[in-house]
């Protein structure tokens, strides 16, 4: 009952510490705005295409390639080409050298003429597909022409040829991250590893404000009060970490998966790493070091752990720092979780941080039981 009754108190201590709460809310929501909009495009792996106009010189006189080139039209009209016919005496290829279309095409009873842009290669490249495939297609019929014209139509038919002759089948790419969903998760992981910070004040705050004594004179004995801050400090930050979540999920619509209530237990996990670890680091170290090596750790560990820019790619030896960063551990899980549906990979990490926690509180157990006050 003590415990409890401690870590209430200390719950609502830390509810009216309002820069410590509006650090911990405001801090990782503003760094998910601004980097997942600032960098939207390193996460982009596709190719936006702007509008394709073709200019068109037809000059045929055959009547059946007229009537498949019309059909052929209208077709590729559907899928985004714009077709512009050339009028008399203008010069199709300066025109498209000066960026007006983004290929020109001259067609006569001897087949196409086909120029592209060298700026906009990508759709000139679509629409020479296109033609090429009008061309190939047309030679066939010609050919199946003379001896049967029903298939020569058949063949000729594009809006239906497709879904006659070809099974097509989609396969989705592997999902990844926006930069919206990326720095969701990885800003939360790292303000759970912030809990450190304010942990490391749980003892070390008793004896700077002058209570350590009254506690260790009162009848309630030093690991009860040890467990009730533990409980306390775990809770508070956890809540702060499922504040940010639920909000980078339903304002900026990041993706969190289909596994929240794993996602939610390995963040329970991190924020209980951190914790034990800023108490474990406020008993090894004298008090005015305390804050330069949890800001240290903290830092590097963010910046190796890919809070910053990712480090999917890291190798040598940024590569093996980052590998020893408990968040590239929580980071590589979740991803797996939430992009490929792995809730194996969150078990591991689980309880490498329920490990490590687990040593640096009994640690701490252990010296603060050899000291008379804390």
């Amino acid at each position: 009952m003590n415990v409890l009754n401690i870590a209430l108190f200390e719950i609502k201590k830390d509810l009216r510490d309002k820069r410590t709460l509006i650090f911990m809310l405001a801090f990782p929501i503003v760094l998910i705005l601004i980097l997942g909009t600032a960098l939207t495009n390193a996460f982009n792996s596709g190719a936006e295409l702007g509008d394709m106009h073709l200019l068109v010189k037809n000059t045929a006189q055959s009547q059946q390639l007229q009537s498949y080139w019309n059909g052929f039209a209208q077709a590729i009209s559907k899928e985004g080409v714009e077709l512009t016919p050339a009028a008399d005496g203008m010069d199709g290829k300066k025109a498209v050298q000066d960026n007006q279309y983004t290929a020109y095409a001259e067609i006569d009873d001897n087949g196409i003429h086909f120029y592209g842009s060298s700026r906009e290669t990508i759709s000139s490249n679509i629409i020479q597909g296109m033609l090429t495939s009008f061309a190939d297609k047309y030679s066939l019929a010609a050919a199946a022409l003379k001896n049967n014209p029903e298939a020569a139509d058949a063949i000729i038919a594009w809006e239906t040829s497709a879904s006659s002759f070809i099974q097509e089948t989609s396969l989705d790419p592997d999902r990844k991250p926006g930069s919206i969903d990326y720095y969701a998760i990885v800003e939360s992981t790292m303000i759970a590893l912030y809990a450190c910070m304010s942990a490391s004040w749980l003892i070390r705050g008793e004896v700077k404000r002058k209570t350590a004594l009254r506690l260790a004179a009162a009848p309630v004995g030093k690991m009860e009060i040890f467990a009730g801050k533990v409980i306390a400090s775990t809770i508070i930050n956890f809540l702060c970490i499922l504040t940010v979540v639920l909000f980078s999920k339903y304002v900026f619509h990041a993706n969190w998966g289909n596994h929240l209530g794993s996602v939610f237990l390995l963040l329970f996990t991190e924020v209980l790493l951190a914790v034990s670890f800023g108490l474990g680091i406020a008993f090894l170290f004298k008090d005015d070091a305390v804050n330069a090596v949890m800001t240290i750790f903290v830092q590097l560990a963010s910046m190796f752990g890919g809070a910053y820019f990712p480090v999917d790619e890291a190798s040598g030896v940024f590569g093996g720092i980052a590998n020893a960063s408990p968040l590239r551990w929580a980071n590589e899980a979740l991803m797996n979780l939430i992009y490929n549906d792995d809730l194996q990979a969150v078990f591991p990490v689980m309880g490498l941080n329920t490990a490590i926690a687990a040593a640096f509180l009994v640690f701490v157990a252990i010296t603060m039981r050899k000291r008379e006050a804390f």
